[in-house]
């Protein structure tokens, strides 16, 4: 090669992060978002929108999150799409793998880079990998445990990394609650997004509901408020006598990350002493998984999980599919439920379950996101389907 040629090479692209897998695999990219390094769950999302609303979802707290769709960043962030209520808590993943780089965003509501906005919530990034690979490596070998790490100079102590992913005990037994709920009780009255005018308030509210947050989502707050309710949230670990002293005409059970079977060690008795009390219930996501253990059915690990805003699902009720947004890596086992328990809801792509109601009670949950944030907004009903509870339990 002459000199000529040489000014004319190709750049060497050092690898500025890793993301390096329990068994050892070692995949280079280029970093984004913050520096440093973190241990999780890999999972992937196949959701082509809403990435912000993803990666501050509570309940991806331990996960490393893989888009399978390539172009992530192309709408900037804003403060509207954040989910996350208490900000000075986990900041919801703890990494993110994306296919190319992120380009400038394109939209008349973005206020922020989506570099820039990982760096300032501490969300290590990395790009330019095979996703698509990655994920059929999830596919078929189930979620792996790994560190993702992030280094300007491209330095890294590769055993060390190896070791901590090797190490990392997995999700499995962990409650990883404590790292997202509220640290106070507080209320909230803010309503669902309207074009062109923002949010609004609830100022007439017809229930008085008490939520008890697990990891909660703002747009599940909002979407309560906008059927009638004045809600008031409290902290994970809230006993039942404070929250049934509050005389709630309903309590809700929110999503959150980690195993079910380990935050309920704490949290089934309360939920348990609620539905003695006959007081309309509606859990979502982890609130379902431990409602389903309040009455004595199982959950289990899943094998790669259900992350995506595109989930077909049946509603057994009425015989209605709806598409949904879900995000878990644990369910319910169906085959544990108990007399008294019905399966309501199914997911079309696997059988595994999906809503449980019980006989007689004003008591029920699905195991997806129907408040849509991000996804399709055909489970709004069960917003009102719980303000109908609430109605005819007050009439009564």
């Amino acid at each position: 090669m002459t000199q000529h040629d040489n000014d004319h090479a190709w750049p060497d692209h050092k690898p500025t992060a890793l993301l390096v897998l329990a068994d050892g695999t070692v995949l280079e990219g280029f970093g984004l978002g913050a520096e440093g390094q973190a241990v999780g769950e890999v999972c992937f999302n196949t959701a082509m929108t809403g990435y912000e609303e993803i990666l501050t979802d509570p309940s991806y707290a331990g996960q490393l999150i893989t888009f399978t769709f390539p172009h992530i960043g192309n709408v900037g962030t804003n403060d509207d799409d954040i989910e996350t209520v208490n900000m000075a808590a986990t900041p919801g993943a703890r990494g993110v793998i994306l296919r190319t780089a992120i380009t400038d965003p394109s939209n008349y509501r973005a206020t922020k880079h989506l570099d820039q906005w990982l760096k300032a919530r501490g969300i290590i990034g990395l790009s330019g990998i095979d996703t698509r690979a990655l994920t059929a490596l999830i596919r078929n070998k189930g979620m792996p445990n790994a560190v993702i790490a992030h280094a300007r100079d491209g330095e890294f102590d590769l055993h060390g990394l190896k070791e901590e992913a090797r190490e990392w005990p997995g999700l499995e037994g962990m409650d990883l609650v404590p790292m997202v709920t509220s640290g106070q009780r507080f209320t909230w009255d803010e309503t669902p997004w309207l074009w062109d005018k923002g949010f609004g308030r609830q100022d007439k509210p017809e229930f008085n509901v008490v939520a008890i947050d697990y990891g909660i989502k703002r747009n599940i707050l909002r979407l309560l408020a906008g059927v009638g309710c004045k809600v008031t949230v409290v902290p994970a670990t809230t006993s039942s006598e404070d929250i049934l002293a509050m005389k709630p005409d309903g309590v809700f059970l929110s999503n959150g990350p980690g195993d079910p079977a380990a935050t309920g060690k704490y949290a089934v008795p309360v939920i348990q002493d609620v539905i003695k009390s006959g007081t309309p219930t509606f859990g979502i996501c982890l609130g379902h998984q431990m409602l389903g253990l309040a009455v004595g059915a199982k959950t289990k690990k899943m094998h790669q999980g259900h992350h995506g805003a595109n989930h077909p699902v049946k509603d057994e009720t009425t015989g209605k599919v709806e598409i949904t947004s879900m995000n878990h890596g644990f369910a319910v086992d169906e085959s544990t439920l108990p007399t008294g328990a019905t399966q309501t809801h199914i997911s079309l792509f696997d059988g595994s379950n999906c809503g449980i109601q019980l006989d007689g009670k004003p008591v029920f949950s699905v195991q997806y996101h129907p408040e849509a944030s991000p996804g399709p907004r055909d489970s709004h009903y069960l917003f009102q389907r719980f303000a109908d509870l609430m109605r005819q339990n007050k009439s009564v």
